[in-house]
């Protein structure tokens, strides 16, 4: 029975799965995470007024720098070519949360869902570094692949 995950070779050691027969294709991920906040520490995000600056404009370029080193971090992702990187955050005033969207592109053999996670992971990391001052508590939730285009195996969405 072979092991459906294709990080480990027939004798389970792990290794770099072997891409080069697969077609280039464009390639596009779409990942989300939200982070939960004190109103209070919300309020100093959307003012402009926390301590460090500019907390979403810094968190938007550490998420776009982290999908570019995803590989550096991840021991066995391939380095890509990253042809796009758009970062957005919403704020949910209702609910004292930042979420971050993270698209990646790429023209390449694999995907970059390891890239589009990356960076919204960083972008959360960074907006939590900046007001961890005003705000320990912060939580990091809900962190996924939203969806998925290109290669071989085609489309996927996240069911809800």
């Amino acid at each position: 029975m072979t092991s459906p995950l294709t990080h480990f070779d027939a004798q389970g050691q792990a290794h770099m799965v072997d891409v080069a027969g697969k077609d280039v294709t464009h390639r596009v991920a779409r990942a989300a995470g939200r982070i939960r906040m004190q109103a209070a520490t919300l309020a100093l995000i959307t003012a402009g007024t926390a301590k460090k600056g500019d907390v979403l404009g810094v968190a938007r370029i550490a998420a776009i720098q982290a999908a570019k080193r995803t590989a550096e971090l991840i021991p066995l992702c391939h380095p890509l070519p990253i042809t796009r990187v758009s970062v957005e955050f919403e704020i949910d005033a209702a609910a004292a949360a930042v979420d971050c969207i993270a698209q990646v592109e790429t023209l390449g053999r694999t995907g970059v869902e390891m890239e589009a996670l990356t960076a919204v992971q960083i972008g959360l990391l960074t907006i939590y570094d900046m007001c961890k001052a005003a705000d320990r508590g912060m939580v990091m939730e809900r962190i996924r692949v939203l969806e998925k285009q290109g290669g071989k195996s085609g489309d996927w969405v996240a069911a809800v």
